[in-house]
């Protein structure tokens, strides 16, 4: 007998930890077969939200940022790609970071229409896959679609400020939850588990929240 188990995945299309993060977790579930039922909910966290259109650098601002040389955010991107191999995500070739929120409110579209996470996964392989601009209502419209989702649908979103108030106010509910580092997946509305957790972690988690269940 299936048992249920809600997944609340607080991210950022921005975030390449949340990529590697998400497919190590539907790594574990799968890895648990028939044994859970789970039902996914997307959340909004924006890494960079004052950043324009046309986005930055991607060296230049993690070294701004973080204060990190080129040397060390190549060795950075290095292990990115390894952990997400190790999981199945192909990173592709970044050279610019974006600003997300027209992606995020996108995401709370496709949730009301049961395609939240074809849409997360499409906006994911387009940004770290393919190094498009997430920024981008092309892009957007492109990853939509993708997702088998109405694209003149979705322009119509984009032109207007649809679920923008939305959006800000779950930021700010998971904000004053304390939450303030991606991915950020809270179980069943009471365990959180924070970074991207190595596949066997997640499996062992989830197998004691579903016992304790």
């Amino acid at each position: 007998m299936k048992q249920p188990l809600r997944i609340d995945f607080v991210s950022d299309i921005a975030c390449p930890w949340c990529a590697v993060g998400l497919s190590s977790l539907q790594l574990a579930l799968s890895r648990l077969g028939d044994t859970v039922d789970a039902e996914w909910v997307m959340h909004p966290f924006e890494l960079n939200p004052q950043m324009g259109e046309e986005g930055e650098d991607l060296v230049e601002h993690i070294a701004k940022k973080y204060g990190r040389t080129p040397q060390q955010v190549a060795q950075a991107q290095a292990d990115l790609r390894k952990r997400g191999l190790d999981v199945g995500f192909t990173f592709g070739q970044r050279t610019r970071i974006y600003n997300t929120f027209d992606a995020h409110r996108l995401l709370h579209w496709a949730g009301l229409q049961g395609k939240q996470m074809e849409l997360k996964e499409a906006l994911l392989q387009a940004y770290h896959g393919e190094g498009k601009a997430p920024s981008s209502h092309n892009v957007l419209v492109e990853a939509v679609e993708s997702a088998g989702l109405d694209g003149v649908a979705a322009r119509a979103v984009l032109q207007g400020d649809d679920y923008a108030n939305e959006v800000r106010a779950e930021e700010e509910q998971y904000q004053a939850m304390g939450i303030n580092s991606v991915p950020s997946i809270i179980f069943n509305n009471r365990y959180l588990l924070t970074g991207a957790q190595p596949v066997e972690a997640f499996e062992k988690a989830i197998q004691q929240i579903l016992a304790e269940a």
